[in-house]
């Protein structure tokens, strides 16, 4: 726990608790809990559960303190995302990429334009989304007096639905470079689309964002076209990479309380064991041994990488280029392990609970799809060539959007 968020000896034992984020957090994914087999089966907008997510006071998190946030340092803010992920992925996504925005803000803004957006977030409690698809090039920027005329669509939006501010990215085809910018969601010409309708994270506001003639400032724009990015700037992938490790291994952690809970509750145990209970049947312990083993390296890397990358982001704009590739390092073997544990626990689960388990009304079947969908953003194989890479020849990841 950062200091800002250390209360003084005097202060009642519960008051400590109700102030810590991660006791907020769980009381927050608590609730979620309550409808998100509904609502993943509804699909569409939570509304009402992002204003819960506001009023927890959780937005302002990764914030500074001098801009009036908690000051939270990163592994507390990926421990949040995760206790989430456990009981609602579809809004521990949105939630973590708008601590990703906020991570941008810091990476590419100048000191003007931290000051001014981050304290706004403060005191505004902006909801924060995405826009920023480096692969999405439809979206295009062109120079004028005032800054860049924005056209185009830009699709994987996170979080763009009901979102107060937006990350944008846009080509410009004079340079045949990016720039980075940020725009209020409700700025003239930007309709946001809620076509997500993937099978699983349904609930993450991922439509299209559609830019006509947008008129983006130039006090606005974080990283102009042909602007050579820092080592510092690229932390942002690994920032990114990090919250996807992290929401990985919540689905996997709270599929393996689901299935654990229905075994020692509901399980039956099968006839050839020779028990009188699922939970006592030496087969059943066995499987969940192996589980428990994927998730339990996959946890202690998430939390080391979570450590790495606070060093690197605190240091500023004295990161160097080894520092920064290191920590890819780092942050892959997190994702890796989170992606299989994810996908085997949330799989293998019915195996070990049977076929009533399935029923609908469980709702087990999310996180296998929430985890399956997510996986798909970046191949994994890519992330095993960088780590092969590094152990035969000493080679660290070349900073791109996704390593």
């Amino acid at each position: 726990m950062s200091p800002a968020l250390i209360l003084s000896p005097q202060q009642d034992q519960n008051e400590v608790a109700e102030n810590d984020p991660l006791y907020i957090a769980s009381t927050l994914a608590a609730r979620l809990a309550e409808t998100a087999v509904a609502r993943d089966q509804q699909g569409g907008h939570a509304a009402q559960e992002r204003e819960w997510i506001r009023e927890s006071g959780l937005l302002t998190l990764s914030v500074p303190t001098e801009f009036g946030g908690q000051g939270a340092d990163w592994p507390t803010v990926y421990q949040v995302i995760r206790i989430l992920a456990q009981a609602d992925s579809a809004l521990a996504h949105v939630f973590g990429f708008h601590h990703l925005q906020l991570a941008g803000i810091q990476l590419y803004g100048n000191a003007q334009q931290q000051r001014q957006l981050l304290q706004k977030t403060v005191e505004e409690r902006l909801f924060w989304g995405n826009a920023l698809n480096p692969l999405d090039r439809r979206t295009l920027a062109t120079a004028n007096e005032d800054g860049f005329l924005i056209d185009g669509i830009k699709s994987f939006s996170s979080g763009s639905v009901g979102s107060d501010w937006l990350t944008i990215s846009a080509w410009d085809e004079t340079s045949q470079s990016a720039l980075i910018g940020v725009l209020p969601t409700a700025a003239d010409g930007i309709s946001v689309k809620a076509d997500w309708d993937s099978f699983g994270q349904r609930q993450t506001d991922s439509g299209n964002v559609h830019f006509s003639k947008v008129q983006l400032p130039a006090d606005l724009v974080l990283q102009a076209p042909s602007q050579v990015a820092t080592p510092q700037a690229t932390l942002r992938s690994q920032v990114a990479q990090l919250i996807m490790a992290n929401l990985y291994l919540g689905i996997g952690l709270g599929a393996f309380d689901a299935a654990t809970g229905y075994t020692r509750k509901q399980s039956r145990p099968w006839f050839a064991s020779g028990v009188d209970k699922a939970s006592t049947d030496p087969f059943i312990q066995h499987r969940y041994g192996e589980l428990w083993l994927l998730l339990r390296p996959a946890t202690v890397l998430a939390d080391h990488a979570a450590g790495e990358l606070e060093k690197a982001f605190r240091k500023g704009a004295l990161v160097t280029a080894r520092d920064r590739g290191e920590l890819a390092i780092a942050v892959a073997e997190a994702k890796c392990l989170a992606h299989r544990a994810g996908i085997e626990v949330s799989s293998q689960m019915f195996e070990l609970t049977g076929a009533s388990s399935t029923s609908a009304r469980y709702g087990f079947d999310r996180f296998w799809r929430n985890v399956r969908v997510h996986t798909l953003h970046d191949p994994i194989d890519y992330k095993l060539r960088d780590l092969g890479r590094y152990v035969l020849e000493g080679t660290l990841p070349e900073p791109t959007a996704y390593s």
